[in-house]
């Protein structure tokens, strides 16, 4: 009987709403629950060794490593640096010495010697290994704000591109002109050495893409609170997922604010909670949301992270899967694009729908879903609306 997959959870949402918090709970239980797990922190301000309380020391002495933690659970910071010293030591020193040709000091260029990108390309690397190998059984990725987070999602296809188009012409041109080149170019050239180890790179890359696309195996849970600029920041993560066809498992409300009838400091707070938790509703309407109150004191410890995972999950598998497939479908089509949303039992009578700038409204009957748009779908007009099955299918046209 063939082992099953191994399980990939992303954690994503704005800057510090607590996503770490929520990776390292759904990590721990995965853990208790028998299942070896690791938690990968890709954000390159780590506090995932902060959350689980881990001694400094053990920290340091396993910069950028995996580290055990507790029984069936390990953690592990990404340290780029660490990582290209360590095996691609030919494009760190490459980096370095164009650094170094600007004037700027040895240690100054051995910084910024970490391209653009590199922490996430050493992620997906361990990711693909540790998938192979079934290292472990649940990969918990406490991703980077949404911005960086996405470019993590484009990551695999944007190198394979350059490896089909670019990589072999520019290695065979250099090799044909070093000779002459290195005579006037005013920045160090690189030899062969530093394009066998972006080859390296590339093959230790290689199904990636295959793994993070795939529902069975990888899934993403959103983390939000309920404030406006948050809320609508994870409104458009939601619509760029959907671009990437990831499928948003789960909607995490942080920091809600316990309901009470006695008049207090709050009340103006509670008020607003309540309207951005019934836009959440209304924005992630097929999606489970798991509210979680505001904690007095914060949660740092493997106690305090275990009592999270039981407000999280409730005795329901933290690897599991939760809800329905992708709600929501963008695809270019012949003239135009079309959005592609589940609405399971809608009546095609009380369907209403409109364009609030970059939203769409669509209501049916006392229900409200409202959509985030693309910028390329900004420019057009919505011409037709008609339903098959399940889904409603909104065609744009047009500038």
């Amino acid at each position: 009987m063939s082992q099953p997959s191994p399980r990939i959870i992303l954690f994503a949402g704005k800057g510090g709403v607590g996503k770490t918090t929520a990776s390292a709970a759904t990590a721990l239980a995965c853990a208790r629950g028998g299942q070896k797990t690791i938690a990968l922190s890709l954000d390159i301000a780590h506090s995932l060794a902060d959350s689980v309380d881990l001694p400094r020391d053990l920290h340091d002495r396993n910069r950028g490593l995996p580290v055990q933690v507790t029984d069936h659970l390990d953690i592990q910071e990404i340290d780029a640096q660490e990582e290209l010293e360590r095996h691609w030591s030919e494009v760190y020193k490459y980096f370095a010495a164009v650094f170094s040709t600007t004037g700027l000091d040895g240690i100054a260029a051995q910084e910024l010697a970490i391209i653009p990108g590199m922490d996430e390309v050493v992620a997906l690397l361990y990711i693909n290994q540790y998938v192979r190998d079934r290292t472990y059984d649940v990969v918990v990725l406490d991703c980077a704000p949404t911005g960086e987070s996405l470019r993590f999602l484009s990551m695999p296809q944007t190198i394979e591109w350059y490896m089909k188009k670019l990589f072999r012409l520019e290695r065979g041109l250099l090799n044909a002109v070093r000779p002459l080149a290195k005579r006037v170019s005013p920045v160090p050239l690189p030899d062969d050495s530093y394009f066998a180890a972006i080859e390296r790179l590339f093959e230790g890359l290689t199904g990636v893409d295959r793994l993070l696309s795939d529902p069975g195996i990888t899934t993403v849970r959103l983390v939000t609170n309920p404030e406006k600029m948050v809320v609508k920041e994870t409104q458009r993560a939601f619509m760029y997922l959907s671009l990437f066809n990831m499928v948003v498992d789960l909607v995490i409300v942080n920091r809600v604010l316990p309901e009470t009838d006695r008049p207090d400091h709050f009340a103006g707070a509670r008020r607003s909670q309540r309207r951005y938790l019934q836009q959440i509703d209304e924005s992630f309407r097929d999606t489970p949301i798991v509210l979680l109150p505001w904690f007095e004191d914060e949660v740092v410890g493997l106690d305090r992270l275990q009592r999270v995972a039981e407000l999280l999950y409730a005795g329901r598998d933290p690897a599991g899967r939760s809800g329905p497939g992708n709600p929501l479908a963008f695809a270019e089509v012949e003239g135009g694009y079309q959005l592609t949303v589940r609405l399971p039992s809608a009546s095609r009578e009380a369907l209403d729908l409109h364009r609030d700038g970059d939203e769409l409204i669509i209501r049916v009957g006392s229900a409200k879903r409202v959509v985030s748009l693309p910028r390329p779908l900004l420019r057009t007009r919505v011409t037709k609306a008609r339903f098959e099955g399940d889904n409603l299918i909104v065609t744009f046209e047009g500038a």
